[in-house]
């Protein structure tokens, strides 16, 4: 497995701080702006959009399009994570409380 790159450690963080801070921007103007004007139905449908795309990429077994498409996916998800005041951070601790744990054991306790 190779160790991520301390230079991109924080490229999450930047990013997701550079759409908590264009989200109330005036739309005409910013991409992010304009999907939090259009509303939750909007993220949603792009996050499905980019779900595709990533699915269509994998089958094509292109690696810069997976690493295109996961990218497009993830900031689209980043998106999400703002329009409900969270942030990469919760994700990656939730991450952190399921690392070590079987997949199937995960699974089981969700049907509780």
């Amino acid at each position: 497995m190779t160790l991520p790159d301390p230079a991109l450690a924080g490229v999450l963080a930047e990013v997701a701080a550079t759409i908590e801070s264009r989200k109330d921007s005036e739309p005409a103007g910013s991409y992010v702006a304009s999907l939090f004007a259009r509303g939750g139905d909007a993220i949603l449908k792009k996050i499905g959009e980019e779900a595709t795309e990533v699915v269509m990429a994998g089958k094509d077994a292109d690696p810069a399009k997976i690493t295109y498409e996961v990218a497009d996916l993830w900031f689209h998800c980043l998106v999400l994570l703002a329009r409900h005041g969270l942030s990469p951070d919760d994700v990656l601790r939730e991450l952190a409380r399921r690392h070590g744990r079987s997949g199937l054991a995960e699974k089981a306790a969700r049907r509780r």
